[in-house]
């Protein structure tokens, strides 16, 4: 039965956060995914449906990661069949892309539909002279078409897809077809998500297993709609998504597609910690230590691994939230996770009070319970927020009465500092 690996959505070149060995992480990935369940498995050939890259213009290591990882599958004698997704499809109006170099290589066959404005059928078969074809019929009796990236137009494009594959030549066994977009449902905040019912016709025409790509997050929909999600993840939003590579097998009645995702990933850790309004700086930032001590106790942070660590305080603070050095905390917390990237997400707000007045309050009241509010919301100076209240008041009165600066500056010394006697 024929036997093949379905990835997408590797991204080689992946350079957010400014990190080489992050941008390593991606290659690794995809070359242990390939070596585990391509060439270990001896599969009959491997699909890639769009985004081998993350970028059109790419540097000289990253193209050879890609040619080292698919000399590889050549040399086991594995086909590698893809397409261009949103992330490494040529730019408009050029002729050519780094997919295109690879596949002049003999290192992959670019499966493209045919310009229909120029008299090009859009399904033309694979020609390896001219290393340029719409579809293939492959030797183990399975067709492959391709397709390209098409954004917000393709419901339309999908109806033209369709119809031309009930142009072409009885296949000779399973449809397979490629395609770089997402379906709606999947993910929260996704624009142009298509409907089941707009890649439906690509059933009734003959498509027995729809390989995707795009959307980072495994699904698949009726056992023939397939997404295995990215390789590795692109961001710390996506540590919880379920993610990996198909290894499916074609029966004469069935489609067994297994989700493998034993193959090298970076851990991704995400802490947080609520505060309450109580903390000083201080204590805000011994409980944001506890949490990465907590999290390396109980093994979900291992620094062996050195992972990726996210820690999100928010809530509410009692002290102006700028009071907080969040880059020497982060720093502090990176050496104790070993995190290869640590991420500090502060998101906090100051403590606001508004304390009720009656409606015929005087002026002095109005100010008391004003200062009373501003001083309360300050953790450091909550506790004496009465005397401190009053003693505001008083200052005000003493500069109206045109006391010296000397004199404001000495009484301000005095009221600052605390009593000890109580």
């Amino acid at each position: 039965m024929p036997r093949f690996l379905h990835l997408a959505d590797v991204h080689l070149g992946f350079d957010r956060y400014d990190n080489k060995t992050r941008t390593q992480d991606f290659y690794r990935a995809f070359k242990d995914a390939l070596d585990k369940y391509a060439i270990a498995e001896g599969v009959d050939f491997v699909v890639i449906a769009g985004d081998l890259f993350e970028h059109r213009n790419i540097q000289p290591a990253i193209l050879n990661q890609a040619q080292l990882c698919l000399q590889d599958l050549k040399d086991a004698g594995i086909p590698v069949l893809a397409i261009e997704g949103n992330h490494d499809n040529r730019p408009y109006g050029t002729k050519t892309s780094w997919l295109r170099y690879l596949a002049d290589w003999d290192l992959l066959l670019l499966l493209e539909p045919g310009d229909t404005a120029a008299g090009e059928a859009f399904y033309q078969p694979w020609d390896w002279e001219q290393k340029r074809g719409g579809y293939i019929d492959l030797a183990c009796g399975v067709r492959v078409l391709g397709s390209q990236w098409y954004g917000a137009s393709a419901p339309k494009a999908i109806e033209q897809i369709a119809a031309a594959i009930q142009d072409l030549p009885p296949a000779p066994g399973p449809t397979i077809l490629l395609f770089h977009h997402g379906l709606e449902g999947q993910i929260a905040r996704y624009q142009g998500a298509l409907r089941y019912s707009e890649v439906l016709p690509l059933k009734q025409a003959g498509v027995d297993y729809l390989a995707l790509g795009h959307i980072h997050k495994n699904y698949a929909i009726d056992n023939w709609i397939f997404n295995p999600g990215s390789t590795e993840a692109n961001s710390v939003e996506e540590a919880s998504f379920q993610r990996g590579v198909y290894l499916v097998e074609l029966t004469p009645n069935a489609i067994r597609a297994e989700l493998k995702q034993d193959f090298y990933q970076r851990s991704i850790v995400r802490l947080k910690y609520t505060a309450r309004g109580q903390e000083s700086v201080e204590e805000l930032e011994q409980a944001a230590i506890h949490q990465v001590q907590q999290a390396i106790h109980t093994g979900k942070l291992d620094p062996a691994q050195s992972p990726i660590v996210e820690l999100r305080l928010d809530g509410q603070v009692g002290f102006d939230r700028l009071d907080l050095d969040t880059r020497r905390l982060q720093q502090q917390l990176q050496q104790l996770s070993h995190a290869l990237i640590f991420l500090l997400k502060y998101e906090v707000d100051a403590v606001a009070y508004a304390s009720p007045l009656s409606e015929d309050a005087n002026r002095l009241q109005i100010e008391q319970e004003v200062f009373m509010d501003l001083i309360t919301a300050h953790s450091t100076y909550r506790k004496r927020a009465n005397l401190l209240a009053h003693g505001l008041i008083e200052l005000k009165d003493r500069q109206l009465e045109g006391h010296s600066e000397a004199d404001l500056y000495e009484f301000v010394n005095t009221l600052l500092t605390p009593d000890e006697a109580g």
